[in-house]
Parts: C-alpha cells; sequence; structure tokens
C-alpha cells in the first residue's frame, strides 16, 4: 500500500498528541519539586534531620557561598573558598511547605551563633539560608524574624543569593546510614555508629535542646 500524506495525517496526528502528552508529563513532574538551600553546620546532620521529614524527597550534602569552582572537602573545611557546608533539600510543596522548612531549620540550629555551629567551628560550618527569589527571601526574612522574637535574642543567621551548588564526595552522602567502615579512636564501627557518636559528642542535640526546648524539632534524633 503506498502511503499517502492523507493516509498518514491520523498517524502524525496520534504522534503529535503523545509527544505533547509527555512533554506535559514532564513540566507537571518538574512542577511537583522545589529546592531549598541550608547551611547548618555540619552537613551530615542537616541532611539526617531534614530527611525524616514528610514531603522531603532528597537531602544532598554540598558546598555552596563560595568562589571556588569544585571544590574539596579539605579545601572548604581549611577556609579561603568561602563556601559552607549546606544542604540542598529537594521538597514536595503538596506535602511540606517552604515556611514549614524554615521553621524547622532554625529550630535544628544555634542562629545567634556566628562563629560555627556547636563544636565545629570556623566560617565553612555558620549557618546561612540560601534563596532563589522575592518570594523565598520575603519568607526567610519572616521565618529570621520570628526565631529572634521566639528566642529573645538576636538572630545573626544571613540569608543570601543562592548560587552554583556543588555536590560533596560520595563519601560524606547520607553517612548517618552506611553501613561500611570506619577506623576511629572507638576502633573500627560503622559510619552510621560513627556518626551518633560524633553528634553527640559535638553536643549538637542538647545545644539545640538548651536553646529552643521542646520546639527542636530534631534534638535526640
Amino acid at each position: 500500500m503506498t502511503l499517502t500524506f492523507q493516509t498518514m495525517k491520523p498517524v502524525m496526528l496520534t504522534i503529535a498528541i503523545l509527544f505533547g502528552i509527555a512533554a506535559e508529563c514532564s513540566r507537571a513532574n518538574a512542577a511537583e519539586t522545589k529546592t531549598a538551600v541550608f547551611a547548618g553546620g555540619c552537613f551530615w546532620c542537616v541532611e539526617s534531620d531534614f530527611e525524616m521529614v514528610p514531603g522531603v524527597i532528597e537531602a544532598v550534602s554540598g558546598y555552596t557561598g563560595g568562589d571556588v569552582a569544585d571544590p574539596t572537602y579539605k579545601q572548604v573545611v581549611r577556609g579561603g573558598t568561602g563556601h559552607l557546608e549546606a544542604v540542598e533539600i529537594t521538597y514536595d510543596p503538596a506535602q511540606v511547605s517552604y515556611d514549614q522548612l524554615l521553621h524547622l531549620f532554625f529550630r535544628s540550629v544555634d542562629p545567634t551563633d556566628a562563629g560555627g555551629q556547636f563544636c565545629d567551628r570556623g566560617e565553612s560550618y555558620t549557618t546561612a539560608i540560601f534563596v532563589s527569589n522575592a518570594d523565598e527571601n520575603a519568607a526567610a526574612e519572616a521565618a529570621k524574624a520570628q526565631a529572634a522574637a521566639d528566642l529573645g535574642m538576636t538572630v545573626v543567621t544571613p540569608i543570601r543569593d543562592a548560587g552554583a551548588f556543588y555536590v560533596a564526595e560520595e563519601y560524606h552522602q547520607d553517612y548517618y546510614k552506611k553501613s561500611d567502615r570506619v577506623l576511629t579512636r572507638f576502633g573500627p564501627i560503622t559510619k552510621a555508629k560513627a556518626y551518633k557518636r560524633y553528634r553527640k559528642g559535638c553536643g549538637r542535640d542538647a545545644a539545640v535542646k538548651a536553646l529552643w526546648g521542646d520546639a527542636a524539632p530534631f534534638a535526640g534524633s
């Protein structure tokens, strides 16, 4: 059978419709998730905290805020890159809002400390919120003001424009639940156990609990 334009039209129309549906689905899926970027000291802890929040799809440890491309962990913690340890949180806004994430963030850190967080000192461990648009900036400013009012203290966490986010080395991702072993002063133990001992030893939960009381959402997690 010889195919003519007239006989091919229904086929072409069907293909066009299918491509249109696929494109629409892609746009819908893209609209279903958003990201938030927070720096709250050790990124292992921030990642661990937020991955337990309903509506959070993924939290990725990384570096942002500086002017060095593709920094390494050693470069960042040594200082001089301008980067902070941070976490990029992918979330479903139908389940958890940006405002709710901001509320949780402030109450999971000490936002009055300009020198680092808990036992981790230095610029790379300071807190920050990185915003991508005017709506996020307004929400972050409101959350910061509310945190200051709730504490009755000055909140020093800056709100900064989002820039390039560099994903940290694989070694750091989901550190809190990895079962491979590392050598510590306690001997060879799993990363998950090492993480728990680090978190307790650093005093993160105790300090957050002392500062925020029952409002601390993750203390003891």
